[in-house]
């Protein structure tokens, strides 16, 4: 048990779920402090213990004063700690107005215990990023198809034709690519345009769970397997018989787990821990690595055979930083979507903003990104993003000169649509602005900027003389 330094303040009226997060906490190094209602919780932090809590988890259905106002007033009292709500509403509604209320991160029941703990050290870490630049718990609901997956580079288009091949076949399929870069949503979209669409998937996340769990989670036990087995267990792989199992994380699979789960797809059979007997199933195995498993498999951390077995295909997601001529397509993407949830708007973005955008590396690559948008739609009042709607990032970045490459990098960059205040520019500038940029990029070859423009010339020459534009800009 990792030693125990901080106290976590737990506002909840279940005991049930009050013991299960202490239980878990407590193996993450936390002491929690659990206050049933919202009197208590307000009263708590201005008592010894409530001076050095380190972090809230607030629950949504708690008795008092409203969730919002109780997390306006938590914040008030203590506004370095993070505060974290359940809430067994799917709708990101409420979630929209607690994050406006302050808090941190939001998490829809049931939630599994390691889930819980993902985001509490999140928003806990000594390094973890800046508020704006945090991951969020819960992604954006929406299709999970090819057309969903968005991108122009080379290198991902060739991944996405790769991955389209290999959904309509049956054989195995590892996406390799670092945390964020999409793996999960690529493997969704694959099953959904495989022959097995209709059969179940089981996706078991391996990077969550001890060893001897994953075991079970992939096979099944029976009752007195080991201590605490108290009933028989079906595992993924039994429950996917006919479908599709995703094995996420593949890569943090301990020795022996890798060893059984060779012999089971060699095999075909599965055999549940305990069992004296196993069933033979018809499984396709889809997995995902954050790190490359060729050279796990040269440093001797995973079994060269296994490689072979779940990575018939194998496909390279490219991080964001790579890719970042795609970053104003997600972006709009993504804010369109998020213009769909209820307590949001439809906004647009300002080139300044996306320019700003483009010149940060993301990290937490599409997800991050994905995540810092639905912040900043969160508390934007006007109808654009500007930078100073990334008030980090500005903070970061904002000083920085744009070059001829980063502004050449994504679209928009070389006519701007927006004015600073968000509104659009005039037609007629956007129009000379565009001219311009055509004439610079073919030399003043005319013919072929007519061309180009999808007009002619007579009508090219007729708008430089209406626009007061020289040919030779």
């Amino acid at each position: 048990m990792a030693e125990i330094t901080r106290l976590l303040m737990l506002i909840d009226s279940e005991p049930a779920q009050s013991r299960l997060i202490t239980a878990v906490a407590a193996r993450e190094g936390w002491r929690t402090l659990v206050v049933g209602n919202a009197p208590e919780a307000i009263s708590a932090l201005d008592e010894a213990d409530g001076r050095s809590v380190s972090a809230i988890i607030l629950d949504q259905s708690v008795p008092g004063e409203s969730a919002c106002d109780l997390i306006a007033s938590l914040k008030q009292k203590r506004p370095d700690a993070p505060v974290l709500m359940l809430t067994a509403s799917a709708s990101p509604l409420l979630a929209v107005e607690a994050m406006r209320s302050g808090a941190n991160d939001y998490l829809i029941k049931p939630i599994a215990p390691e889930r819980l703990m993902q985001a509490l050290r999140a928003a806990t870490e000594r390094e973890a990023p800046k508020q704006e630049l945090q991951p969020l718990a819960e992604k954006l609901q929406g299709t999970l198809d090819f057309d969903s997956m968005i991108g122009t580079s080379p290198s991902f288009r060739s991944a996405l034709a790769q991955a389209a091949k290999a959904a309509r076949g049956n054989g195995s399929v590892l996406i390799e690519g670092e945390s964020g870069t999409g793996k999960e949503m690529l493997l969704r979209a694959m099953h959904g345009a495989s022959p097995r669409a209709k059969a179940p998937l089981r996706i078991v996340n391996i990077g969550t769970s001890s060893g001897s769990a994953v075991e079970s989670l992939l096979f099944g036990h029976e009752p007195n397997a080991f201590p605490g087995a108290f009933d028989r267990q079906v595992g993924a792989i039994q429950h996917a018989d006919t479908g599709t199992v995703v094995l996420d994380d593949v890569d943090r699979l301990e020795p022996q787990v890798q060893e059984n789960l060779l012999a089971m797809i060699e095999s075909g059979i599965v055999r549940p821990v305990g069992a004296e007997h196993g069933f033979r199933v018809d499984v396709r195995f889809m997995a995902t690595s954050n790190l490359p498993l060729e050279d796990m498999v040269s440093e001797g951390h995973f079994r060269p055979e296994l490689l072979k077995a779940i990575g018939a295909t194998r496909i390279v997601l490219p991080p964001l930083r790579e890719r970042s001529g795609d970053i104003a397509p997600l972006t709009r993407h993504f804010l369109a979507r998020i213009g769909e949830e209820p307590g949001l708007r439809h906004l647009s973005i300002t080139d300044s903003a996306l320019s700003l955008l483009a010149a940060f590396d993301w990290p937490g690559n599409v997800r991050q990104l994905q995540a810092v948008l639905f912040r900043a739609a969160v508390f934007c009042d006007a109808e654009a993003l500007t930078p100073e709607s990334f008030p980090d990032l500005n903070e970061m970045l904002g000083d920085r000169e744009d070059t001829g490459e980063a502004k050449q990098s994504h679209d928009g960059m070389g006519v701007l649509l927006y004015q600073d205040d968000g509104n659009l520019r005039p037609l007629e500038e956007i129009e000379a602005d565009v001219i311009r940029l055509a004439i610079g990029h073919y030399r003043g070859r005319m013919t072929e900027v007519a061309r180009r423009l999808g007009i002619g010339r007579s009508t090219l020459y007729r708008k430089l003389s209406d626009l007061g534009i020289d040919n030779a800009a």
